[in-house]
């Protein structure tokens, strides 16, 4: 397995797109958002489970650091948890 670092993009307009994204355990990754619609609560995502939130302003790309040290499914979401999405981190 080499270590190079990962970068996954995910669109952000009336959801998530893709919804699901993996990573390689133990490897750098990170994760990139794109909000690409005024709709609804989507100007915030956050997740506890991975210790980020951020803001997301309109069509700028934002990128948070996505922990690989545990295997699993983790969860993402908008501010007001209406629309979610998934962090899978394959070992």
């Amino acid at each position: 397995m080499t270590n190079t670092a990962q970068n996954k993009a995910v669109t952000v307009a009336g959801g998530y797109q893709p919804q699901t994204v993996h990573f390689q355990q133990g490897v750098p990754a990170t994760l990139s958002f794109t909000r690409t619609s005024a709709q609804g609560c989507l100007d915030v995502v956050h997740s506890s489970e991975l210790g980020f939130e951020t803001d997301l302003p309109l069509d700028t790309v934002k990128t948070v650091k996505i922990p690989t040290d545990q295997a699993g499914t983790f969860t993402f979401s908008c501010g007001m948890d209406m629309f979610s999405g998934n962090v899978v981190i394959d070992q």
